[in-house]
């Protein structure tokens, strides 16, 4: 990528504002903890530990004050999927470190809700929370049924779409606990049918589609299933799953070819593979789906974080399936050999602390690219 004098010095002042921005949300962080003695909700990740037994140990070998306290912090983490969303709507779900406490769940989707930690910790992703600000939550769960009491504040939401998004989310983040498969809604303690906007509130919901795309008349008919492909979003440090209708059997030669055929928003999507490439064939071979691509594939480094995120969204696209543990790709028959570690299959598409290192590494190589 060529850049300009100017868009380098507009490159750098942004980064310079980015490390600002997670100086300060680090300060803030710091500051709720001396002021509470807890961790943040939007605090960044660290890894889960389990906790040591207790054991006698001689007086020079005890630790005082932080030190002791740390491995006792780390052991009282785990982990959640929360549900945000990008600057254009699309929900993208992210794996959170947080807190191990009672009430996990409630304690999830109060991470979704405007606040000034809240929308703090969204922007270190690039992304933002999807309930109005001072919402409240009640939530009970008994035989796989979640019954969610949002507060009044979700009546005034700013259009249709928003309310879409904050229904979609809340299910989405609900019923990724293996607790809940189906979400009942309740608006200020009562029933409801719709929402101000026309939302329908009312019924149970089960997990549905993410990010449906639209779907033309000619393809509502019962030959067309839904796909799942993976698209690095436009920032380039998160991926969005979006649903696909296709009228091919939904498996994983469909996925990698809707997947090369691009995002139906480009400006909003950025693409898997560069452009003027073919997908060649699929083939599935003891777990391994082998991809193989015309010669212009290898224009993937061109990208500005070498195609680390593209590669992420093709393993993420094919291990989706049963029987697919790892993926190989080739180029006109010809093993790629891509960078040590781009092809593992990730543990989540998104999670929290690996973002922010994407987004400042993606930045930093636009920066520094001055052929």
């Amino acid at each position: 990528m060529k850049i300009s004098g100017n868009q380098r010095k507009a490159y750098l002042f942004a980064a310079t504002l980015l490390v600002v921005a997670v100086a300060l949300a680090s300060a803030w962080t710091l500051w709720g903890r001396r002021d509470t003695g807890a961790e943040a909700p939007g605090a960044t990740p660290v890894p889960t530990q389990a906790a040591e037994p207790e054991a006698s140990v001689e007086p020079q070998d005890q630790q005082t004050g932080a030190d002791a306290a740390a491995p006792a912090a780390e052991a009282s983490r785990t982990s959640t999927i929360v549900y945000y969303q990008d600057n254009y709507g699309y929900l993208v779900p992210v794996m959170c470190s947080v807190p191990l406490e009672d009430g996990i769940a409630k304690a999830t989707l109060n991470m979704m809700v405007q606040s000034v930690g809240n929308d703090m910790q969204a922007a270190r992703l690039g992304l933002r929370t999807v309930l109005p600000e001072n919402t409240k939550i009640d939530l009970d769960i008994s035989h796989g049924l979640a019954r969610i009491d949002l507060s009044k504040e979700v009546l005034d939401m700013a259009d249709a779409a928003a309310e879409s998004n904050m229904v979609n989310a809340v299910v989405q983040t609900l019923t990724e606990f293996d607790s809940v498969d189906r979400v009942e809604f309740l608006i200020d303690g009562q029933k409801r049918e719709t929402l101000t906007h026309g939302t329908p509130v009312s019924g149970e919901f089960t997990r549905g589609d993410i990010n449906l795309e639209s779907v033309e008349p000619t393809m509502a008919d019962a030959t067309v299933k839904p796909v799942t492909l993976f698209f690095p979003g436009d920032s380039g440090a998160v991926i969005v799953p979006v649903t696909r209708m296709v009228h091919s059997r939904p498996d994983v030669n469909t996925a990698v070819l809707e997947l090369a055929k691009g995002p139906s928003n480009t400006d909003m999507l950025e693409s898997v593979v560069p452009a003027g490439c073919g997908l060649i064939d699929v083939q599935v071979v003891k777990g391994v789906a082998r991809l193989n691509f015309t010669s212009e594939f290898v224009n993937l480094v061109e990208n500005s974080d070498g195609g680390r995120m593209a590669l992420k969204a093709l393993v993420l696209t094919c291990t989706q399936f049963d029987g697919i543990d790892s993926v190989e790709i080739y180029v006109d028959g010809k093993k790629y050999d891509a960078a040590q570690g781009e092809l593992g299959v990730p543990t989540f598409m998104n999670v929290a602390d690996s973002i922010v290192y994407d987004y400042i590494q993606t930045q930093s190589a636009m920066l520094f690219d001055f052929e």
